[in-house]
């Protein structure tokens, strides 16, 4: 169990990370989502020891985790990672001659990664001949061959085309088929935190978010009292009734389990009825389908597969999104 408790971490006067306790079980595979400047990239550090918190502590099975043999059984793999001078095989070797592996082992361990993650053919370049997205498949497999107990990724596939991302995933599961290891990652991509990860957490301003990661936008609240008990608030190009009397900066939030998918407007009492079209679909597990739309801005909502082919619903097609004002949350 590796976890955070009670932490405050402020970068001069800011606090971009105030977390009451966030667990990494032990073989778990997290999903860290949210927009840019959540905190998830510093969440990732403290929880690899490359930062202290400014308060609160970081332990591994219950105790404070520090010095070098907690370090040696997390490792962190930062969205731009930076490899040693020399070939790809001997960035890979590195970690597994500081661990005393002789030169035989290390030979096996490095062929057996390099090809899980389909770097084999590069290990005898160098860095100015890798692209970035070759780079980030060659810190993964740097990472993997040390065999941690913990392995923490921050955006690994946004350097990656769509058959790049798929191999990483794909060694990722067959890692954790093979040994109890433990992977907390952070992504911009929903449908694949969602198809890869078996716990999704969402970050918001630093704080764990208490709804789904979808449809979380930072916005403004005007001042003043709410009309007839409601307040319309800007997001993107669109105005969003809700019901609060808060004002100032805000985290607006819409489960997408509380939208209402039709091809018209329904007869309802719905204060956000939103025209637009379908952008994607996409499938997180058996029988559940996302129905992402541009209906000024992008919203997502979860329906079944049952109701998709009851509204032949596809990419491209008209969709209206309707939802309460008393759905709409605000953090």
């Amino acid at each position: 169990m590796l976890e955070l408790v009670g932490v405050t971490h402020r970068y001069d006067d800011r606090v971009v990370l105030d977390l009451e306790r966030f667990q990494v079980p032990p073989g778990a595979a997290i999903a860290i989502v949210g927009p840019n400047g959540s905190g998830k990239s510093t969440l990732l550090r403290l929880l690899a020891l490359v930062e202290r918190p400014t308060q609160g502590e970081v332990r591994l099975d219950g105790v404070r985790a520090t010095g070098p043999a907690a370090r040696r059984r997390v490792t962190l793999v930062e969205q731009r990672p930076v490899l040693f001078r020399g070939t790809v095989r001997e960035n890979l070797e590195f970690g597994l001659r500081l661990r005393g592996h002789g030169r035989t082992a290390v030979t096996r361990l490095i062929d057996d990664v390099a090809e899980r993650l389909g770097v084999a053919q590069l290990l005898a370049r160098r860095r100015h001949e890798l692209s970035d997205g070759e780079v980030q498949r060659v810190a993964v497999a740097r990472a993997l061959a040390i065999e941690p107990d913990v392995l923490l990724l921050d955006e690994p596939t946004s350097s990656a085309d769509r058959a790049a991302a798929q191999t990483l995933y794909r060694a990722l599961a067959a890692e954790r088929a093979r040994r109890p290891l433990a992977i907390c990652l952070a992504s911009h991509q929903l449908e694949d935190a969602y198809r890869w990860a078996d716990d999704v957490r969402a970050l918001a301003d630093g704080k764990l978010a208490p709804v789904t990661p979808e449809n979380l936008f930072r916005v403004d609240l005007p001042p003043g009292e709410s009309l007839a008990g409601l307040k319309h608030v800007c997001v993107g190009s669109i105005e969003v009734a809700t019901n609060t009397d808060k004002t100032g900066p805000a985290i607006l939030a819409i489960p997408p389990t509380d939208i209402f998918v039709s091809r018209e407007p329904l007869a309802s009492s719905a204060r956000n009825v939103f025209s637009g079209r379908i952008t994607r679909l996409s499938h997180p597990r058996p029988g559940v389908v996302h129905v992402a739309a541009d209906v000024g801005v992008e919203l997502v909502a979860v329906i079944t597969e049952e109701a998709v082919r009851d509204l032949g619903l596809m990419p491209g097609a008209p969709v209206v999104f309707s939802f309460k004002a008393s759905a709409v949350r605000v953090f």
